[in-house]
């Protein structure tokens, strides 16, 4: 998914956030976004993921206006927004049965997306069982599990130890370079972590 920022702006009771921002984000590029806090750039992140509105300009998706959320623009905090009353299988599950996947198939495609990401044997475990880096792979597998066209990355391992973050980005590096619906997906990550930045992005912007 190709996503293209036309002379965005925004502004927040009077206070500029973000300035004439016009950039293209090709299909498969993997763009970070890095800065200090407060500049604007998980505000962007938003925008693309259809929850925030420019005050103007425009956001296109493969040419088409983003009016609102969609499947194929999957946003994923820096917390892992599991809910704590579902195992791992269901959370991750959850994320197919939103969009109406019968709860046989989505089972049965948790169970496939969680072994990818190494949490087989957890399936059945709650959010509250396991650590910290295991409820964010568990995230990431529901980020993928829908195969979208864009990943919206706003700090993914920010409130991880060194050694689980790196373990993580290794992780993320190999579910973005296996195939989704025969592409790669596009991601914008937003991170305050410069070599992070240098080992994952294609490009990064410094805001």
């Amino acid at each position: 998914m190709k996503l293209s920022f036309k002379n965005i702006q925004k502004s927040f009771s009077g206070l500029h956030v973000i300035d004439d921002f016009s950039r293209d984000i090709e299909q498969g590029e993997l763009v970070a976004l890095v800065g200090p806090s407060g500049c604007g750039k998980s505000t962007l992140l938003h925008i693309a993921a259809g929850l925030e509105t420019p005050s103007s300009g425009s956001i296109l998706a493969d040419g088409q206006p983003v009016t609102g959320p969609h499947p194929e623009r999957t946003l994923m905090f820096q917390e892992n927004a599991l809910y704590p009353w579902l195992t791992l299988e269901q959370n991750v599950a959850l994320a197919l049965e939103f969009q109406k996947v019968d709860k046989k198939t989505a089972a049965a495609g948790a169970r496939a997306w969680l072994a990818k990401v190494n949490l087989s044997g957890f399936e059945a475990y709650y959010p509250h069982q396991v650590s910290g880096g295991m409820r964010q792979r568990a995230a990431l597998a529901r980020a993928f599990i829908s195969q979208p066209k864009a990943l919206l990355l706003d700090e993914p391992f920010g409130a991880l130890d060194a050694l689980t973050r790196m373990t993580l980005q290794d992780a993320l590096r190999n579910l973005i370079r296996s195939e989704v619906q025969g592409k790669a997906p596009t991601v914008l990550l937003v991170t305050h972590d410069v070599d992070e930045a240098l080992f994952l992005a294609d490009r990064i912007l410094v805001f």
